[in-house]
């Protein structure tokens, strides 16, 4: 069974034309003990505490007859020289020079050659692949990435798709293996854990947010790493400055904290004006800012009540965030200031997604478990929620609004995605909302809807959900879409083929993949153990 549960576009130009190849050097083996030097202590801990356990158990049973010592079964066995059980006779025979008449009788006797172009029986030499290898790793310039995070048969990795829109072609460039079940995924322009990089050198990396409460951070044009490059969280704390009792506390303890999350992160927002900026949310109540040039939570905030589901920075205002959560509110503020300036929406059923409008900054949007989508300004809002009210709502899906999106590039243009399993694409104009086109395709419930971030591909719409799939559907390829937005689509007379691109998966049954739609989702579409996380909070 197999689910994505979060999707992000790469803008062109930003991957490199030819990632590297990851090189596990003494440099990068420092690096990697001493961003793990936390867990493997605690591990450790753990491990001597279980022995310790164990140890006194049998320490307290009385009648049980002790097993033989070691001594003693050695003694027993060396007459049988099993050590020598599967050694042929010959090899047991030495010459008169004391040298084994074995198969490596003759090692002596061997040449050696410092390099492969040296040894004359190797015909296929150490350089004669690297062009190829070369060339299939290679990214142009008008190629897109779209980051997929995907669940498979309990393993959990990130698949990092290159998407060639001239040529209709959709495959996966390489993966990452992650620790727990991915939740959020957000594209970074910031070079992160690299010394000697400017400030204002580009990047092209990734915040991961999983079910664990640590946020990984991993270099996209770096292929077959073993480890990220930074850890945000407890995991990435220096344990030679932490006290082993403390830390052993710290460990064990699920309290939320000012330094780090506790539990799963939902949601992670890149601020693109401060781009050292990352805001996250999480399960644990909290949401928390991090400094990317210092690895370090920078501010922490505790102004709602329960999981906080999806978070999103003002698209001009570069410290303005939007929040949304399951204590039924919507938050929307300075983050220099206090929780007292906030201004408040209530909202009537869980918040599933927030966004601002990119085309009209003052007004933002909430979708919600109900299949509700509502339409604030931000203006009229107050510190009571109680007393907040929408521009207009509507009833999108008759289940959850599991996905949702505005595109960047075109106004007015919406995606809604459901549980129910079907999209649907929405024209906003003066009047109102107005459905253009519904469509089921194929991906099993809808987790996540990402319009594309570049001009030239301002109508692609990655879609993925429950299956497995990734669909990157170019609705201007649609004839409904390109009569609302005759305005945004070169105008043709001649019908067009709608396109839409995946990836060649293996062939299954379809009975299987719809029980699988069941087992991996709860009742509102979240991945399986959703629930479990509000117990521990």
């Amino acid at each position: 069974m197999s689910m994505i549960t979060a999707t992000a576009w790469v803008p062109r130009g930003f991957a490199a034309p030819f990632p590297t190849k990851y090189v596990f050097d003494e440099a990068e083996y420092s690096r990697i003990q001493e961003l793990a030097k936390l867990q493997l202590d605690d591990a450790k801990e753990d491990l001597e505490e279980a022995q310790g356990k164990k140890s006194e158990t049998n320490g307290s049973s009385e009648g049980t007859d002790l097993p033989q010592s070691n001594a003693d079964i050695d003694d027993d066995l060396k007459e049988y020289d099993l050590e020598h059980y599967d050694d042929d006779d010959e090899e047991k025979e030495q010459d008169e020079n004391g040298v084994s008449m074995g198969i490596f009788g003759n090692i002596k006797s061997l040449a050696y050659h410092t390099s492969n172009d040296d040894d004359p029986y190797i015909t296929l030499k150490d350089g004669d692949d690297d062009d190829d290898d070369r060339e299939e790793l290679q990214i142009l310039a008008t190629d897109n990435l779209v980051l997929a995070a995907r669940l498979e048969d309990e393993v959990a990795h990130l698949e990092v798709y290159v998407y060639e829109d001239t040529e209709d072609n959709l495959y996966v460039h390489h993966d990452i293996m992650l620790p727990a079940i991915p939740l959020a995924v957000e594209w970074l322009d910031l070079p992160v854990g690299q010394s000697g990089t400017e400030r204002d050198s580009k990047g092209n990396f990734v915040a991961v947010g999983t079910m664990d409460p640590d946020i990984e951070l991993w270099d996209l044009d770096t292929v077959d790493c073993m480890y990220p490059n930074a850890i945000l969280g407890q995991g990435q704390e220096d344990s030679t400055k932490i006290d082993k009792t403390k830390k052993k506390k710290k460990k064990k303890s699920k309290k939320a904290n000012d330094s780090y999350h506790v539990d799963a992160v939902l949601s992670l927002a890149a601020n693109r004006q401060h781009r050292n900026l990352l805001a996250s949310s999480s399960a644990d109540k909290t949401i928390k800012l991090w400094d990317l040039n210092k690895t370090k939570c920078a501010k922490s905030y505790s102004y709602h009540t329960d999981k906080i589901c999806s978070i999103a920075w003002h698209p001009v205002e570069a410290t303005a965030l939007l929040s949304g959560s399951y204590d039924r509110t919507a938050a929307a503020g300075d983050m220099r200031t206090t929780e007292a300036d906030l201004r408040r929406c209530g909202i009537e059923s869980d918040v599933e997604a927030v966004r601002w409008n990119p085309h009209d900054p003052n007004y933002f949007y909430v979708t919600t478990e109900s299949g509700v989508v509502h339409y604030q300004d931000v203006r009229q809002l107050t510190g009571d929620p109680a007393k907040s009210k929408a521009v207009w709502t509507l009833q999108a899906h008759d289940e959850s609004v599991s996905a949702f999106d505005v595109n960047p590039i075109i106004p007015g243009y919406l995606v809604t995605g459901s549980t129910d399993k079907e999209i649907k694409l929405w024209n906003v104009q003066a009047s109102g909302p107005s459905m253009v086109v519904s469509r089921n395709l194929g991906v099993g419930k809808v987790f996540s809807t990402t319009f594309a971030p570049d001009q030239e591909v301002g109508f692609r719409l990655a879609v993925a959900g429950s299956k497995g799939s990734v669909q990157i559907w170019d609705t201007s390829t649609n004839a409904a879409i390109r009569r609302a937005f005759a305005n945004r689509v070169a105008s043709s007379e001649v019908e067009v083929e709608e396109r839409l691109v995946s990836v060649k998966e293996d062939d299954s049954s379809s009975d299987e993949e719809g029980e699988g739609d069941e087992a991996m989702t709860d009742g509102n579409g979240h991945p399986d153990g959703w629930e479990s996380m509000e117990e521990s909070t």
